[in-house]
């Protein structure tokens, strides 16, 4: 992985969270194109046998290191590996993510939800028995789908200005974390929510924090609803729309970049339970896209699979 002489044509990306699913599958596209990447995983069991299958398939420009991005230690031993292995990044992939709920699998089974109901949001009713949110699950959600990229991105900040042509950052994120209006409903009731995470002129860090802070204090409280936070998938919800103000406080930050969030797709993964409906290669489309974007492409955007679509 040292550097070759034609450095420019080269680039180098990390996919977090890619042992399996669309972290996988973004892995598999972006080798494939000749991107030299690392990917990584919690568990380092896991990371290695996926580097093999991915060896054994001819893709030998993967490499594998271990993070958690709930570890500060761990962070800083993947920037330091990259440092010194190659010197900058290109394109980083925060894929890494968690449901943020407690779920009764074959409960969920059970109930053969229609597809269209999970995406409508209509299902919020009909899995209350099957799923639960405790404040622990929540607390995991928050801190893994939002401040552990949060921690990340700053901890890669310095390898990704490094790179020659401007670098690509990818937030994957959800439909869940739209705050536009579907169908005559919200995704998240509560409009003084929507407001401050959607207006851009005034969005900070701090103000994300601050919502945060406030979604917690009311789940423990039990008073989710009637303070306008959404009843499906509560904390993964406002992980996600906080994920997305943070990629536009970041793309103004930086502009040399392109840093974009992206909805997968209603994507059959584990992190869904498999109730989702397309395949993780249609899922990683959208990722693969915005980590090759070209130079002066769109950034603090937030894309529905590969379409630009309104937060």
């Amino acid at each position: 992985m040292g550097s070759k002489g034609k450095h420019t044509a080269e680039r180098y990306a990390v996919v977090t969270g890619a042992n399996k699913g669309i972290g996988l599958e973004t892995v598999r596209q972006l080798a494939s194109q000749g991107v030299t990447v690392v990917l990584t995983a919690r568990n380092e069991k896991r990371g290695m046998e996926t580097i093999s299958k991915l060896h054994e398939s001819g893709l030998s420009n993967v490499v594998f290191h271990q993070l958690d991005v709930l570890d500060q230690a761990s962070i800083l031993k993947l920037a330091k590996f990259i440092q010194e292995k190659i010197g900058r990044l290109d394109i980083l992939v925060n894929n890494a993510g968690v449901s943020g709920a407690v779920v009764d699998e074959e409960g969920l089974r059970a109930l053969n939800i229609d597809p269209t109901s999970w995406l409508s949001g209509k299902a919020a009713n009909l899995v209350q028995g099957v799923i639960k949110h405790t404040v622990e699950k929540a607390e995991e959600c928050l801190n893994t789908n939002y401040y552990g990229v949060k921690r990340l991105t700053e901890a890669l900040l310095p390898l990704l200005q490094l790179s020659p042509a401007g670098a690509r950052v990818v937030n994957v994120s959800s439909l869940r974390s739209e705050l536009r209006k579907h169908h005559f409903k919200q995704r998240i009731p509560g409009e003084h929510i929507r407001k401050e995470l959607g207006d851009i002129e005034t969005l900070t860090e701090e103000k994300v924090d601050a919502i945060l802070r406030k979604f917690l204090h009311d789940l423990k409280e039990n008073a989710l609803e009637s303070n306008g936070w959404t009843l499906m998938m509560p904390a993964y919800s406002i992980s996600k729309a906080s994920l997305n103000a943070y990629t536009r406080i970041l793309a103004k930050r930086y502009p040399s970049m392109c840093i974009n969030c992206v909805h997968p797709g209603f994507v059959k993964t584990d992190l869904n339970w498999n109730t989702g409906i397309m395949t993780v290669e249609e899922g990683a489309r959208g990722p693969v896209m915005l980590s090759l974007l070209p130079d002066g492409g769109p950034t603090g955007c937030y894309f529905d699979c590969t379409q630009v679509a309104e937060f």
